[in-house]
């Protein structure tokens, strides 16, 4: 028998919820974009579709990647199907002020031309929530520390796919370290030449295997430099 035709309209709002899920999960961006809009018109403010359709969606797709059932190209899609809904959402969460996870700078370093993984952090963390702001590839020192400067974000990522572009990760820090701004930013890395080692000896805060552990780094770090910060200022 042939699957009956859903009808988002038709369905509550909790049932459409765990659509929304699914269709995430199947990469279905049209129909996450129409239930976006029938949420919205519900009198659901942004931030909880966000975080209550989109971010929970995001989270299942980011635990099976992880665990190996689902793999790149079908988070590519969730991806996909989550920028739909969040370019509806965006200007309406800048317009009410809602609250961020954090904010995040990305790119990849100079003399690297790789990027996809690095596009998927950069999806996956938009989905956990976060701000992000992607530089793109081949990254100079200068570009990096512009972008900081002007987006002031809690974490820098960087990406490398090759090992002779490894060590300009190193380059990038040292001289955040010789600005005396080292402190101000949690530092992320990771690429497949990459492991916990060599984070460790260039000075970063934490490697990161693949998107999804960069997702739950990222919160783990935010929140707590946000702790810190609230007990300074207590």
């Amino acid at each position: 028998m042939a699957d009956e035709e859903i009808i988002l309209s038709e369905l509550d709002d909790d049932e459409l919820v765990l659509q929304m899920h699914d269709d995430l999960y199947d990469g279905l961006r049209e129909e996450i974009e129409e239930s976006v809009g029938i949420l919205l018109e519900r009198g659901w403010t942004p931030y909880d579709v966000l975080t209550k359709a989109l971010v929970a969606g995001m989270t299942i797709v980011g635990a099976d990647f992880r665990d190996g059932i689902l793999f790149v190209p079908e988070v590519l899609l969730a991806a996909n199907a989550m920028k739909g809904g969040m370019a509806i959402l965006k200007p309406l969460l800048i317009s009410t002020g809602a609250p961020r996870v954090g904010k995040m700078v990305i790119g990849t370093v100079k003399g690297d031309i790789h990027d996809i993984g690095k596009n998927l952090v950069a999806m996956m963390m938009e989905g956990a929530g976060f701000e992000v702001l992607d530089l793109g590839i081949n990254n100079s020192v200068e570009k990096y520390l512009a972008a900081l400067e002007a987006e002031q974000p809690d974490i820098l990522g960087m990406s490398a796919l090759l090992t002779t572009t490894m060590p300009y990760m190193k380059v990038v820090i040292d001289t955040l370290v010789e600005k005396g701004l080292r402190e101000e930013y949690i530092v992320l890395v990771g690429g497949a030449p990459l492991n916990e080692e060599f984070g460790r000896a260039i000075g970063a805060d934490a490697y990161c295997r693949d998107a999804a552990v960069a997702v739950e780094t990222a919160k783990t770090f935010v929140a707590r430099k946000h702790n810190q910060l609230g007990q300074l200022s207590a």
